[in-house]
């Protein structure tokens, strides 16, 4: 069995010539004008060439027109394949795209925006574990998109009975929600983490202001602590004339408006002139004998 021969990267004659068959092309199928001069013809493969021009319109620098011809095997009559604007190597190219849950920044919510977490997100973890599964109108219960489903066809008078309802008494689901635990999820270790950093970089120790500042949050009376092991670094500012108010502030952060800043400094007083320019020095107009 021989080889398959390989194709010849040399243009066809008849394809390569229809330059003027693959303007036309072009320009029916752009604005007129746009087309501009012929920049090279690519070999695509045997009896096929693409024609390249280059394309003036505003907007599109660096895009070519591309006329793809061809023709048939022993045939001389060369036909159209297709005509399409592509950006060339130096084109001018939009950004690209980036999904809106990486291009959302904080401050970007307005009011009635929904912003929905993924069902894996690293930030957050099951709020109770144990064998009983979520309630059914649990963020995270799978039961709740095939309850909808059953309701809304009307397959039965009534919810469908082999998906529960509530949490059977005694149940940990039951429990969890009779202590005030009933939370689908809440904040993992890697969620808790990258908050505190996040607070941390803001409002904390290794800031212009907590550098300046005459002592720190944690013996200010203005803080108020919070609950958890968040305790251990961090309050809420409660100084509506700092710059921190109603902030979470790092223990170690600190500014001008701490409770205990009883001496206000002065202001610093000017040295003693070195040059008096207040009184006036006589001297005469002709030098003496």
């Amino acid at each position: 069995m021989s080889a398959a021969t390989p194709r010849s990267r040399t243009p066809d004659r008849l394809c390569a010539e229809a330059v003027g068959m693959a303007r036309a092309a072009a320009e029916e199928a752009a604005a007129p004008g746009v087309v501009g001069e012929h920049v090279e013809a690519v070999v695509e493969g045997d009896r096929v060439v693409t024609h390249l021009f280059e394309c003036k319109e505003p907007g599109y620098r660096g895009w070519r027109w591309a006329v793809t011809v061809t023709r048939a095997a022993r045939a001389k009559a060369v036909t159209l394949d297709e005509s399409v604007l592509l950006p060339g190597p130096d084109a001018l190219l939009a950004p690209e795209w980036v999904p809106w849950s990486e291009r959302l920044r904080p401050g970007d919510m307005g009011p009635g925006d929904l912003l929905p977490t993924e069902a894996d997100d690293l930030r957050l973890e099951p709020g109770y574990t144990g064998a009983d599964e979520p309630p059914p109108d649990s963020a995270v219960a799978e039961e709740t998109a095939e309850r909808a489903e059953a309701e809304d066809a009307d397959l039965t008078a009534g919810p469908p009975a082999d998906l529960p309802l509530a949490p059977a008494r005694g149940s940990i689901a039951a429990v969890a929600q009779e202590i005030g635990m009933g939370r689908a999820r809440v904040l993992s270790r890697y969620g808790l983490h990258s908050a505190a950093d996040r607070w941390e970089e803001g409002f904390g120790q290794k800031t212009a202001m907590a550098q300046a500042a005459p002592a720190s949050c944690q013996t200010c009376g203005f803080l108020v602590p919070v609950a958890g092991s968040l305790r251990q670094a961090f309050g809420v500012c409660a100084n509506e004339f700092a710059p921190a108010d109603g902030h979470m502030v790092s223990l170690d952060y600190g500014c001008g408006g701490h409770s205990e800043a009883a001496v206000v400094p002065k202001a610093p007083e000017p040295g003693e002139p070195v040059v008096d320019e207040t009184r006036l020095d006589e001297l005469s107009l002709r030098e003496d004998a």
